[in-house]
């Protein structure tokens, strides 16, 4: 169910090593979870703490993706999801070209993820 489009022109998509690599060779096709269920799940600054959290516990090698969601048009989509909340989700290939900044995951010492910051 698609929902009116709230204000945040940035996103964030959570990769494995393996995922960055792909995304830096030019377009990122999606995780297993994102091929599974037909779109790239992504998360506002808001929900990437808990995104993680919830997926990604345990895990090293992760990365942070900052993604410019005015690059997309129709194949972006808000929608319902976990608690309620909308996420960006994205019924495309995500481009190198959308992706603004980069980082390996690290916490702040409140224990929410930094979020990398587009030059």
């Amino acid at each position: 169910m698609s929902a009116a489009i709230p204000a945040e022109t940035l996103a964030y998509k959570v990769l494995t090593g393996e995922q960055r690599a792909e995304l830096e060779s030019g377009t990122f096709g999606g995780a297993p979870v994102d091929l599974a269920d037909g779109y790239i799940h992504m998360s506002t600054a808001d929900q990437v703490t808990a995104t993680v959290d919830k997926h990604f516990a345990g895990q090293g090698d992760l990365h942070v993706a900052t993604v410019d969601l005015t690059a997309f048009g129709p194949s972006l989509k808000w929608e319902v999801s976990r608690g309620g909340a909308l996420f960006p989700h994205l019924y495309a290939p995500l481009p190198l070209a959308a992706v603004v900044a980069m980082e390996p995951l690290s916490r702040l010492p409140d224990g929410s993820v930094a979020l990398p910051q587009p030059e």
